[in-house]
Order: C-alpha cells, then structure tokens, then sequence
C-alpha cells in the first residue's frame, strides 16, 4: 500500500518536473527572441521586409557553433537563431527527462518508446 501512494507521488513530481522543463524552456526561448529582435531593430533601422517571398537566413546561420559564438556577440539573427534552438532543444530535453525517469521506474515498455524518440529525434536533428 505504501508503495502505490509513493509511486503516485513520484508520479505527481515527475509531472510538475515535466511541465517546469517546457516552461522554463518556452519562456526562455521567448526572451531570447525578443532580445534578438530588438538588436535587429537597432542594429538594422533601414531593413525592409518582403511578405511576398521567403528568403532563408544565411549557411552560416545553419551551424549550432557559429549561432551560440555570434550570439554571444550580440549579433542579432544569431541571438533570434539560439532562441530558435532553445524552442527546439525544450521537448528534446523533455523526452530524455522522461526516458530518465521511465529508467528509474524500471518501466521497460517506456523506456523503449521512448528510446525509439530519442534516437529518431537526434537522427533527424543530426543524421
């Protein structure tokens, strides 16, 4: 008996860990963006915007190493390009939390399903 109510506040934890990580990330993303926004406007008060046409940002900008060293030199679309990251890397970083704690449970089912996420998320990311 003592077991099941610990295991529903494992449970209970584990939930607010799950939606403190998306929350965290989320708004941390926001920030970043809207940091690197306001860096574009001063440092860009001329730019023109064309709605009619996508225009991709440069190769450069591709690179996870160059946006974090340009970011930290404030250089705009870097900073905009590491909130874009951080907005990626959020449910990333929720699926290992829960692979995690699907390990510590020993719940084997989930540790596969998600196992299978992981790997499909970081070869579609990396592959």
């Amino acid at each position: 008996m003592m077991n099941n109510l610990s295991n529903t506040k494992d449970d209970k934890d584990f939930g607010i860990w799950i939606s403190l990580i998306l929350r965290i990330g989320v708004l941390t993303s926001a920030l970043i963006i809207i940091i690197g926004g306001i860096l574009f406007a001063i440092q860009h008060p001329d730019a023109t915007f064309s709605f009619k046409s996508f225009a991709g940002e440069p190769a450069r900008l591709r690179q996870v190493n160059v946006i974090i060293k340009e970011a930290f030199n404030l250089r705009s679309r870097s900073v905009i390009q590491l909130g874009i990251l951080v907005l990626i890397a959020t449910p990333v970083l929720r699926v290992i939390f829960s692979f995690i704690e699907f390990l510590i449970h020993r719940d084997w089912i989930f540790v596969l399903i998600t196992a299978v996420v992981i790997t499909t998320l970081f070869y579609s990311l990396f592959g």
